[in-house]
């Protein structure tokens, strides 16, 4: 699943007119960026939650011509974040494991990211697994870091530590109907992600390679520049 939906009010003004999936990064709009690692990893069918711009977005995703074929879940009538986007979506992901990826999320990879956490993922010990950067090199995030990650590959929030050696890099997988419990309308799968982390069943890995968080115009700039090999 790529959530797609939100209003992208931090990378005005290139969102006045259009949604944030379709902001260009070295020729490709953010969205491809996505899909074609997600194409990479061997997805074959995604969905693309929508709301700003959602004609737009939905004209743009017909006409890609390649895989992964795309399934849309529509918000038109309200964003629903990252746990209302998951729930209402659920009766078409179907029954299997999914990858839940931020739109604004993109990397180089010297490894094989999304495969590494694939292979890490067991239902049995996990209710999610999380790719993690980490913070030092990466373009775009700014904090403390989100996370302790211990050598079994558990994680632990940073709570009151003043920071934290890892952030969540926006891509995860996790069950499809890992949100149905939560409230009607929108909310944040984060609540989640503490009673998982609490339960001890919260995991994760960390890439082997550079992090870009675009997020902003400014993180674009330089996630443009990296990609283009000056920076």
């Amino acid at each position: 699943m790529v959530l797609a939906a939100g209003l992208g009010t931090r990378m005005r003004p290139l969102t006045d007119d259009r949604p944030k999936a379709l902001v260009d990064l070295a020729g490709r709009s953010l969205i491809d960026h996505v899909l074609d690692r997600l194409a990479g990893a061997g997805v074959t069918r995604a969905v693309v939650n929508v709301h700003w711009f959602a004609d737009r977005l939905e004209t743009h995703l017909a006409a890609r011509g390649r895989g992964p074929a795309v399934m849309i879940s529509d918000e038109r009538a309200a964003l629903l974040e990252t746990g209302g986007g998951l729930k209402k979506a659920a009766p078409l992901l179907g029954p299997d494991p999914v990858f839940v990826a931020n739109i604004d999320s993109v990397w180089t990879d010297r490894g094989d990211a999304l495969g590494d956490l694939a292979r890490l993922w067991d239902p049995a010990r996990m209710d999610a697994v999380l790719l993690l950067a980490r913070r030092e090199g990466s373009i775009g995030f700014e904090g403390g870091g989100d996370f302790f990650l211990a050598d079994d590959g558990r994680l632990t929030f940073r709570g009151e530590a003043a920071e934290a050696p890892f952030a969540y890099m926006g891509v995860h997988i996790t069950r499809p109907d890992y949100a149905d419990g939560g409230p009607d309308g929108p909310f944040s799968l984060s609540p989640l992600w503490r009673a998982s982390a609490a339960a001890g069943r919260l995991y994760g890995c960390v890439l082997d390679g550079d992090w870009m968080h675009v997020g902003d115009p400014q993180a674009r700039d330089a996630a443009e520049a990296k990609l283009a090999g000056t920076a």
